[in-house]
């Protein structure tokens, strides 16, 4: 009996120790745990829902055509102003053969004008000297006429050419009214039938330019699904391409993940792709505005009878360092797991109403055709226009001469019509 009690209490004993040791692991282990959580995990938000994603550029045409060249394919990389596609340009280069052949014709026509302004103006000069001999005839015939000698028939005829002088000048002195009107206060680059016949120009020329699509920016093509041949209007996708240099991940967290989430709290991320050696530094950019459901195609009917509550995801925007996408690219597509360290929540505001400043993104290479179409419509004036032309000193010049014409006419007027009333 004794032996056997010492053997049970030995076995008890041992049972004991044993399930002390193991409760003391598990309370080491909890305990770590419950650090560990209150420490590092409560100030971190996971998911393995997040994707790689970025822009998509779509080549698109501005008119219609018929395309005879394709300069890249899938896959290929392509730099920014690389022609893509090419249309026919047959149609377009007419147009501005035409339109090339109204500015210099309008060109030369306005030249006409400016002379034919300063050619009114001599014959105004003209006239006021004839009528200014008119007016001196019937003066000297008017004295004779009081002493008799001449007759009254002569001095009729002194009136009736004063009359027709003064007649002629005001004829001359409207017409050039009517001419200056046309040109008046321009010159010939500013002319408003130039600027017409420049904006034709400018417009054909840039039809003449769309007939070629370059790549707005550098990256990979995408997508292409034009052929050789196709005739294709304005708007219709060609072919896209992505610049893998402007990407963003797109991580959906659980809604009561995001109640210490904020703008510019620092992310850690890696790629499916690479796996866990590769490691990528970004920072939370901003959140959607509203849940994934809330924007499908097919938005969830909550209202009928068989609804199931299921926890929503909000897309949530995550800008990546440049240098780290250089050393290992990333594609638009891939999987992606986001760790946000919401350790600095502070009192921030959840959703900030932050505007860009500047612009976002933008490209040049549209540009240059503005730039040669106005070179090709100051050649074609410069080709046009005569070695000496009115410029707008001349042109006042000119206004303020015309002006006293006018003044002096006005008086020889004044002067006729009192000759005519002494007469009478």
């Amino acid at each position: 009996m004794t032996t056997q009690d010492d053997s049970r209490t030995s076995l008890t004993a041992t049972r004991r120790r044993w399930l002390l040791g193991v409760g003391a692991v598990v309370l080491v282990v909890a305990t770590v745990c419950t650090a560990y959580w209150a420490m590092v995990s409560r100030f971190h938000q996971g998911t393995d829902d997040a994707y790689v994603a970025g822009n998509v550029v779509q080549i698109t045409p501005q008119i219609s055509g018929t395309v005879v060249g394709i300069g890249a394919d899938d896959t290929q990389f392509v730099k920014a102003g690389q022609v893509l596609v090419r249309l026919d340009q047959a149609d377009a280069r007419v147009a501005l053969e035409q339109a090339e052949a109204q500015l210099a014709r309008t060109v030369r026509d306005v030249r006409n004008l400016f002379a034919t302004t300063s050619g009114l103006a001599a014959t105004v000069q003209l006239r006021q000297t004839d009528l200014r001999a008119a007016d001196s005839n019937l003066a000297r015939r008017q004295q004779l006429g009081r002493t008799g000698a001449v007759s009254g028939e002569e001095l009729q005829h002194a009136v009736d050419a004063q009359q027709a002088a003064q007649a002629s000048l005001l004829a001359a002195r409207q017409e050039l009214a009517a001419n200056r009107a046309r040109v008046d206060g321009t010159t010939l680059q500013d002319h408003p039938q130039v600027l017409a016949a420049a904006a034709a120009v400018r417009s054909a020329y840039l039809m003449v330019a769309r007939t070629e699509l370059p790549a707005p920016v550098s990256g990979y093509i995408a997508r292409r699904n034009v052929q050789l041949g196709e005739r294709v209007g304005p708007g219709a996708p060609l072919m896209a391409v992505v610049p893998l240099d402007q990407i963003w991940v797109d991580a959906n967290f659980k809604e009561p993940q995001l109640a210490r989430m904020r703008v510019g709290q620092p992310v850690v991320l890696t790629a499916d792709l690479y796996g866990r050696r590769v490691v990528y530094h970004g920072k939370v950019a901003g959140f959607g505005a509203g849940t994934g459901a809330a924007f499908a195609l097919l938005p969830a009917q909550n209202a009928t009878g068989n609804w199931i509550k299921i926890v929503q995801r909000v897309p949530v925007r995550i800008s990546l360092d440049p240098r780290e996408v250089a050393a290992h690219p990333l594609q638009i597509g891939l999987s992606m797991k986001a760790d946000v360290d919401v350790r600095e929540a502070g009192q921030g505001v959840r959703l900030p109403q932050l505007a860009r400043q500047g612009q976002g993104w933008s490209t040049d290479v549209f540009g240059a055709s503005d730039a040669q179409a106005d070179e090709r419509v100051r050649a074609i004036i410069a080709a046009n226009r005569a070695g000496s032309l009115p410029s707008a000193p001349a042109a006042a010049v000119m206004a303020s001469s015309s002006t006293a014409a006018e003044q002096n006419g006005l008086l020889a007027s004044t002067q006729g019509s009192s000759a005519g009333r002494h007469l009478h």
